[in-house]
């Protein structure tokens, strides 16, 4: 009778541990998620408009709910999603022009997508309390 041989083990993948993801994979991988952020915040804004337009006991009920913490906090995430969305989408016009792929040309845009997210989503939520007149 033939003898079964042990399987050979095979190589284990990467470990999230030792793996080091590329900045543009992650770029890619939140651009994605962005696109579904903003689907779910155009639902926001349909919802305001038609608060709106609905009148000021339908605005005033949209309103109490987004000065809530948790509104804010609804409303922070959208302006973050939809800045990086709007960054990163200008990133890929270029790429689609065929400038920028040169990996430390793209590592280097995509790490000025992540600052330039924050420093104007920081703008932007400045300027509505300042209009607010809450600075």
């Amino acid at each position: 009778m033939a003898e079964h041989a042990e399987p050979k083990a095979r190589p284990l993948s990467p470990h999230l541990q030792i793996y080091r993801w590329p900045v543009t994979m992650g770029t890619s991988i939140i651009h994605r998620v962005t696109g579904f952020g903003l689907a779910l915040g155009a639902l926001l804004l349909a919802w305001w408009l038609v608060a709106a337009a609905v009148g000021p006991e339908a605005y005033a009920n949209f309103q109490a709910l987004a000065y809530t913490w948790f509104g804010r906090f609804v409303l922070f995430c959208f302006t973050l999603t939809l800045v990086f969305h709007a960054l990163n989408g200008l990133r890929h016009l270029f790429w689609d022009l065929g400038y920028g792929f040169a990996v430390p040309t793209a590592n280097r845009t995509g790490i000025i997508v992540y600052g330039a997210t924050i420093v104007l989503t920081w703008i932007i939520w400045a300027g509505a309390y300042y209009a607010m007149g809450k600075i």
